[in-house]
């Protein structure tokens, strides 16, 4: 867990110096467990993003947009009722934990001042968000309810008093000094990264590690040394936030022990923000479709079996000449043959240097039954080679389809995936459920993903088929300009100008790299022409077109410029 005691620490430091006597404006719970607070400050909007997920627990500033649910939860109209219009006060860490209380001050209906606290609580499956009567120390409400059957030491549920989590009777490492610290590990146990993670609060194993790599398994010394230099950092505020993404770790200072070149940033809230971008949602997403994932699968490993044996097939049936070959031979020669023979040894007429040929022969058939049965033979699979060619390209259509669905899954948003399973049932995949027809049902629309290009552009892009074919078929004009990469599954992305410049041009094929099957390539080749060279072939499956007068552009998915395009222009 790289979200530490000392990380929170220092995002705690950086919220307080951006975020103190800021105004929270609103309040969304865009998902069960993850709140957003849009606060302005000095005339500035920032985003607050608090999430008490089980895996990507954390607080921090984010740049990503998030679905505002059309019906609020409970608690998050319990936060509007209590802290909305309201000013934060202060922002602190309770000691060296994983614990950030962000102490509010709001006026009630009547006018009078109250103070409210909002916990956040960092601590894998235990993470909580939890809304505090600062003056009763009373629970108001939380994002998750604790009862006293799941919890005797520590419920929490409206109405209680509020507890700190219980004392793991651990040390700051901060107020240690280097002989004290060394009174807490001991040398001859071994295992001194474990001891550490034991006796100190707030430590994480990646720290704890750091520390014994810098000591380099050397005496005592060299372990207090190592310590020392780590907390002069920490008290001195010397962060230097570091994301190593091969190994997907991330820190506030570098980890030499990490064999990697880490890309470093600014603050801890942008290293926070770039690491954990999207992270939650592919979770919720692979949870919510993972019956699709599955269904996909299964059907192209059966696809591509069946083509397997269609190849075979069809290699068999190259041989058809043989059967014709062997039939004229036999006729030629059904002098040299009778009844009841097993074989016959015939000259090659076909072959230039005219050897000899065995000819292996059904004894139970006459001579000009044999040679009637390898003409048979012949013509049966002459006949299925067309057959099997026309199967194998329809199957290897089929396989191109569903890796298309398959691209789609993995870059898919929560709302994508009811129109994919949508699409799966129209195309007979999965059974339709059938249910009484409600009167005036509203017909909804796709929503591709809206981005803007650094001029303003507008930028289009399909999530899925239904919304390839809404983005080139309705909300593209046919001067439009459509892209889409090269023989390779993707998005289908329109730029909103029929004259775009090279930097829009560049930024909307980063686009299309990035939404299809080379996402993690370099150098990948996108196509581009107007909406009205793209057409869809009479009886194609959902999102398939065929495009001329196309140009072609390379590029390298860039995720940092994905990003910076999701920004509307202000």
């Amino acid at each position: 867990m790289a979200f530490d005691g000392l990380l929170t620490r220092a995002i705690v430091e950086e919220l307080s110096t951006t975020l103190s006597s800021a105004r929270i404006i609103k309040i969304y719970q865009p998902t069960e467990l993850e709140l957003v607070l849009s606060i302005r400050r000095q005339g500035k909007n920032h985003t607050l993003l608090l999430s008490a997920h089980p895996n990507y627990a954390r607080i921090h500033l984010t740049k990503d947009q998030y679905q505002n649910p059309k019906e609020p939860s409970m608690f998050c109209m319990l936060l509007r009722k209590h802290i909305s219009g309201s000013f934060i006060e202060s922002i602190e860490q309770i000691e060296n934990e994983r614990i950030i209380h962000i102490h509010i001050k709001s006026t009630n209906e009547i006018g009078d001042t109250t103070y409210k606290t909002i916990a956040i609580e960092i601590m894998g499956k235990h993470s909580n968000i939890i809304l505090i009567d600062k003056e009763r120390k009373m629970i108001l409400d939380s994002i998750k309810h604790i009862s006293l059957s799941q919890s005797r030491m520590r419920p929490v549920l409206p109405g209680q008093l509020y507890q700190l989590p219980p004392d793991q009777e651990k040390v700051n490492p901060l107020t240690v000094d280097g002989e004290n610290f060394l009174k807490k590990i001991d040398f001859n146990a071994g295992k001194i990264d474990r001891q550490m993670l034991q006796a100190f609060m707030g430590f994480s194993p990646l720290i704890a590690r750091e520390i014994v790599y810098h000591a380099q398994l050397g005496n005592s010394e060299s372990y207090k040394d190592a310590f020392l230099e780590l907390k002069e950092k920490m008290l001195l505020h010397q962060y230097s936030p570091v994301i190593y993404e091969e190994n997907s770790i991330y820190y506030i200072t570098e980890l030499s022990h990490v064999k990697e070149n880490g890309k470093q940033y600014e603050s801890v809230n942008e290293m926070l923000d770039q690491f954990f971008s999207g992270k939650a949602e592919r979770d919720r997403v692979k949870q919510k479709a993972g019956d699709l994932f599955r269904l996909l699968k299964n059907e192209l490993n059966k696809n591509e079996r069946k083509i397997v044996k269609l190849k075979k097939t069809l290699k068999d049936a190259d041989k058809a000449s043989n059967f014709q070959k062997k039939g004229e031979l036999l006729t030629a020669n059904m002098h040299l043959v009778k009844l009841g023979d097993k074989s016959v040894t015939v000259t090659d007429y076909y072959d230039e240097d005219q050897k000899e040929l065995e000819i292996k022969l059904n004894e139970r058939k006459t001579p000009s039954e044999n040679a009637q049965s390898f003409f048979k033979k012949y013509q049966k699979l002459k006949n299925s080679k067309v057959m099997v060619e026309n199967e194998l390209k329809k199957t290897a259509k089929e396989v191109n389809y569903l890796n298309e669905l398959v691209q789609q899954m993995d870059d898919a948003r929560e709302q994508d995936i009811e129109e994919i399973r949508e699409e799966l049932q129209d195309q007979g995949y999965i059974k339709k459920k059938f249910t009484k027809a409600k009167k005036n049902k509203k017909v909804h629309k796709p929503e591709p993903e809206k981005f803007y290009a650094s001029d303003g552009t507008l930028l289009l892009v399909g999530k899925n088929n239904r919304q390839n074919e809404y983005v080139t078929n309705r909300l593209g004009h046919k001067s439009d300009i459509w892209l889409h990469t090269k023989d390779i599954p993707g998005s289908h992305v329109v730029i909103k100008s029929n004259d775009p410049s090279e930097e829009t041009l560049i930024e909307a094929a980063n686009l299309a790299a990035f939404y299809s099957k080379s996402k993690n390539s370099s150098t990948v080749p996108v196509d581009y022409t107007q909406i009205k060279h793209v057409k869809k072939p009479s009886g194609a499956k959902p999102g398939f077109v065929t495009y001329d007068n196309q140009k072609t552009i390379f590029v390298t998915p860039d995720k940092n410029l994905i990003k910076k395009l999701k920004e509307e222009p202000s």
